[in-house]
This record gives C-alpha cells, structure tokens and sequence, in this order.
C-alpha cells in the first residue's frame, strides 16, 4: 500500500526566515546581504504583506493591491535592521510593523478623500507633538524630531523592557514619522489610533507616554542648551516601569 504523501507545510514565515533576518542583519558584506535578502527573506516578506492586506479591511487604498504590497515590503527592509530576537519572534514584529504601516497609511487616505463628522464635532484639537514639545523649538522643530527619532531608535529597548511598551511606544513614534497625515486629529482619535495599532487598554498606552514625556523633557532641554541629543549609552540612567 503507497504511503500518503506528506503535505507541504504551509508556513511562509517560520525559523528559517527568522534565522535569515539574524544572519542577514550580522551581515556587513552587501552581496551576501543581498543573497540572503532574495533567497530567503523576500518571499516571507511579500506573503506577510499579502497577508495582513487581506486580513484586516483597508478601505482607503486607490491603488493595485501589488503596489501596496511592494511599499509594505520595502517598510519591512526599512525596519529590518530594528528586530532584535531576544525580544520575540520575527514574524510578530514584522506583522506588527505591516500592519501599522497599512493603518496609518489608510488614515492618511481616510483624511485626504473624507470628512467625517467625528474629525468636525471634536472640539479639542491635538497632534502626537502636543504632548511633548513647547513653543520654545520654533522653527528648529524638524530638526530635533529627527535626532529625537535617531535617540528613540537607539534607546527604546533599553527604556522599555515589556514587550507590550515597546509595542506601544513604536506606535507613538510611528505617528511622530507620520504626523503629516495625524496633525488635525484629535487627542480621543489618536488615542484609539494607537489602541488599534497594538491591541492595548488606554491605560497601558498613558503609562508609556507618561515615560516618553519625561525623556522627551529632557532631550529637549538638552537640545535648547547644546544643539545637539547625546546617545545617552549609560543604562543605569534609563529606567521602566
């Protein structure tokens, strides 16, 4: 009697791929980057798109569906080199990062085509920056945004050890980079925003801006007096909760 034939396993996005990321990450030689990238990162990539695009309802999109998930992947190259291991599964946080992307993406969309009456009744206007930064960065806002971003990028996970503030927090600075699509939304807005983006209760996602704010604080007061943001390397300064 033949024996069944074994079914082709139907995972797109396992250990391999999680390995090729760590290696392609430990990588300084372009060309094997670039062997790694197409060999074993790129399909697990185009399928976690396809994936998420299908998944959650973006209604908001006026293009192809292959042109959103050529941007959704070229985002996951731009994070790739963010993933660490020892805080999760790859395939997690790369479904995170798609999945915000299109959401953000979708608002911005949503803002552009409609106006809702949600965006029109609400009285009290607030953007990301609000709750951080004063009149006195001026025009020099631009310009402390991005280090503030590069000090972020650096330091998140040194501020924040749960996987759950780290989630929220990269959706926070998500909307920082986005804030042209966010700037007129209101703060009750936003907040749902972010509930969205990570599955959160408002309490969590206030106990991580609370932190930001008091390092945001400081950076910009480090900024009015030197110009500059230093890196800040030394963890017994940083602190969680």
């Amino acid at each position: 009697m033949a024996k069944p034939r074994k079914k082709k396993s139907k995972i797109y996005f396992g250990t391999p791929a999680q390995d090729a990321i760590i290696e392609y990450n430990a990588s300084t030689d372009p060309r094997e980057r670039n062997k790694i990238y197409k060999e074993r990162i790129k399909f697990p990539f185009e399928k976690l798109a396809e994936n998420i695009m299908n998944t959650f309802k973006f209604s908001y999109f006026d293009v192809p569906k292959i042109d959103i998930q050529h941007e959704v992947v070229s985002v996951l190259i731009q994070k790739i080199h963010m993933y660490k291991p020892d805080k999760g599964r790859a395939f997690s946080y790369f479904s995170i990062v798609a999945k915000n992307h299109l959401i953000l993406q979708n608002n911005g969309n949503y803002k552009r085509y409609k106006k809702t009456e949600l965006l029109s009744k609400m009285p009290e206007s607030w953007n990301p920056e609000d709750n951080f930064y004063s009149d006195e960065i001026g025009s020099e806002y631009n310009e402390f945004k991005e280090l503030m971003l590069q000090y972020w990028d650096k330091n998140l996970t040194k501020v924040f050890t749960k996987k759950r503030d780290i989630q929220i927090a990269d959706a926070i600075l998500e909307l920082f980079r986005r804030s042209q699509f966010i700037e007129n939304f209101n703060k009750k807005h936003l907040y749902l925003l972010i509930r969205e983006m990570t599955d959160c209760k408002t309490h969590y996602i206030t106990k991580v801006v609370n932190v930001m704010k008091t390092h945001q604080k400081k950076m910009l007061n480090e900024y009015l007096d030197y110009g500059e943001i230093s890196d800040n390397d030394d963890e017994d300064e940083f602190f969680s909760y």
